[in-house]
């Protein structure tokens, strides 16, 4: 079976998992039988283009590479009639993220379903808000809603929990899932003041314009609103998750941490309790000797407490192109398998 993939959003994610299926695509094929053709993909910067048997992806990834339009394949659909009308099997679906009312993610993906099409994401907008919904739509459609890329990119957390983990009971998931305050709280510790290293954060690309989601801890929010609610059926809501950031931390914060051997991180929680599942976000002093206190720089890193293996530890990028591209090869591989 030769799978018909399109492409929702080709900006960093998805010109990066464009790259890695066109430089995996003979390995794909004679490793895992998997065959491929992109058939579709809509941009609101680029457009939106269709060929039902194939699109010249090299050629697209030149000229998004200067931001010049696409040229060939031109089609008048927008994104809803692209998902409906094409012939397509999959959509990857890695537009903006809104974690307020999930964007136009949420009526792709929604569409997509609807109509019988595999979903694979990275947004974390229809997984954080409206995850129940659309799992119930894909079941209802016999079809799939992948989301492993929506929690810590490439690195396997997701997938972890119902592969590798599975048979062990998960009562407990404590990390770091933002890069960015992760990399600004290891800075502050060497003595770079909280302004300072913001700007510094923004200058290397791990910070936005306006750092919000990233500072005060909306970003971690919506992903442990994901894990509590796949890993643990929890059923919150992103506005059930108690959520505080790092801007309150101070130098003198920073010493008081030195000085009882512990380190300041932002610690994304999910526990199973007698009264259900605990879910928060916000600054903690972990003790040095801790395996997420040795976690610097912009790296995310989950401990899993189970049953079977005590506490299971994972580090790994937390964002990237080819990262988080990957995170949807994964996705899409299982569904070939599956």
């Amino acid at each position: 079976m030769k799978h018909k993939i399109g492409i929702l959003g080709f900006g960093t994610v998805g010109q990066g998992l464009a790259e890695i299926l066109l430089s995996k695509k003979e390995e794909l094929k004679s490793k895992y039988g998997y065959e491929f053709d992109i058939v579709a993909v809509g941009d609101f910067k680029f457009g939106n283009v269709y060929n039902a048997n194939g699109l010249d992806i090299p050629s697209m990834l030149k000229e998004a590479s200067v931001g010049k339009k696409f040229s060939k394949d031109i089609t008048d659909w927008d994104n809803i009639n692209l998902i409906k009308n094409s012939d397509t099997s999959v959509w990857c679906e890695l537009t903006f993220t809104d974690l307020v009312n999930g964007g136009p993610a949420v009526d792709h993906v929604k569409t997509a379903l609807k109509a019988g099409k595999h979903i694979v994401t990275s947004n974390k907008g229809p997984a954080a808000l409206c995850y129940p919904e659309m799992k119930k739509i894909a079941d209802e459609n016999n079809c799939k809603f992948m989301i492993e890329g929506t929690v810590v990119a490439g690195t396997p957390v997701i997938n972890l929990a119902d592969g590798p983990l599975a048979g062990c009971k998960i009562t407990k998931i404590r990390g770091i899932l933002n890069g960015t305050t992760n990399y600004m709280l290891t800075e502050m510790e060497k003595g770079m003041p909280y302004d300072e290293v913001l700007k510094v954060a923004q200058s290397k690309g791990y910070a936005e314009a306006d750092p919000t989601g990233d500072v005060e801890g909306y970003d971690a929010r919506g992903k442990v609103t994901i894990l509590a609610n796949i890993v643990m059926g929890a059923g919150i809501k992103i506005t059930d998750v108690p959520c505080e950031g790092i801007t309150k931390i101070t130098p003198k914060d920073i010493e008081k941490a030195k000085s009882q051997n512990k380190r300041w991180k932002l610690i994304g929680s999910v526990e199973l309790t007698e009264n259900g599942v605990d879910a928060s976000v916000k600054p903690e002093m972990i003790d040095i000797s801790h395996p997420l206190a040795g976690v610097s720089g912009a790296t995310n890193a989950l401990t899993f407490t189970t049953d079977l293996l005590g506490d299971v530890t994972i580090v790994g990028p937390g964002a990237g192109k080819i990262e988080t591209g990957f995170s949807i090869l994964t996705d899409l591989i299982k569904i070939h398998r599956g």
